[in-house]
């Protein structure tokens, strides 16, 4: 029998195709990236997201994301996020046929200058205009805010700034607000805070926790922010990503891991191997260590246990 859901209320959005490969050397065909996708959703992940329109010159394993926007339904893309950074980056995913935009911009300014080029207060100013290109064909669009916990070159990102942003006036009209531990620093305690204190500035929106595993507290921190109102998670297989513009960042939590936590209905013994070998294979391919533990366990020798894997 399975164990009860740990936390019935929460879905996991998968981020292989966008912060997973990010930071890989090898630029996956298109087809391949279609694939992908079309496992995960057919697994039952509710969301994913699946590219960036970063430029393909300085993150070249996003460089083929509208080729890939073109190449899944229309009802594919109502569970498909991109990832963006101007009005101008709307404009083009959105004639590409892409509807849910994450428009993402760092809480300090020293990692938006690196990351994107502008300060803070240039990127905040600038939502309004994607918002309304995102409404413009009925889209939906999230306001991202990286280093919302750390930063990699001032250190530690005051709370109330983040706050601050949260409520300003120029995001509304954002769906869900993203608050991303870049660097995977966090720890339980201050991401539970931080996201029981968003909940009011939110004001209805969803709260969605993005973590990395960089100093293990991947699993742990994303159930403290499901315990302080987040109600999304994101995490990649096999642990894989970071920031190409965040030293010392390691991967995503891994989705593995996050569904085995929270058990969510559509988690069976079956579809966590199907995500188990979608992620042994994109890694291998890659080249890149499996850090799941999950993934582990399910490879384990423990035969009495459901959940382990049967096929070698």
């Amino acid at each position: 029998m399975n164990a009860p859901a740990a936390s019935p209320a929460v879905a996991v959005r998968d981020v292989t195709l966008r912060d997973g490969l990010q930071l890989t050397g090898k630029l996956l065909d298109a087809q391949r990236k279609a694939g992908l996708a079309r496992t995960l959703l057919a697994a039952g992940i509710p969301e994913l997201e699946i590219g960036s329109m970063a430029r393909g010159d300085l993150v070249p394993p996003m460089a083929n994301s509208l080729e890939l926007i073109g190449l899944l339904t229309a009802e594919e893309l109502e569970r498909c996020w991109i990832w963006v950074a101007t009005p101008r980056h709307v404009e083009k995913a959105a004639a590409a046929g892409a509807r849910n935009f994450q428009y993402c911009f760092s809480v300090s300014d020293a990692h938006n200058r690196a990351n994107i080029g502008r300060t803070a207060e240039d990127s905040l100013a600038a939502m309004p205009e994607a918002v309304s290109r995102a409404q413009a064909v009925g889209g939906r669009i999230q306001l991202c805010l990286a280093t919302a916990f750390t930063c990699p070159f001032d250190g530690p990102v005051d709370p109330d700034r983040v706050l601050e942003i949260v409520a300003d006036p120029r995001t509304a009209g954002s769906c869900d607000v993203v608050l991303a531990d870049t660097l995977g620093q966090a720890h339980p305690q201050q991401v539970g805070e931080l996201f029981t204190a968003a909940t009011a500035p939110a004001a209805g929106r969803r709260l969605v926790y993005h973590g990395h595993d960089t100093w293990g507290m991947g699993v742990a921190n994303a159930l403290a922010a499901v315990d302080g109102g987040a109600q999304v998670i994101d995490g990649a297989l096999g642990g894989l990503g970071g920031c190409p513009f965040a030293p010392g960042a390691s991967g995503n939590t891994a989705t593995e891991d996050l569904l085995f936590a929270t058990r969510p209905d559509y988690l069976t013994p079956q579809v966590l191997g199907t995500l188990v070998r979608a992620g042994e294979e994109l890694l291998a391919d890659l080249g890149e260590q499996n850090r799941s533990r999950t993934a582990q366990g399910a490879r384990s020798e423990a035969s009495a246990f459901g959940w382990v894997l049967t096929d070698g």
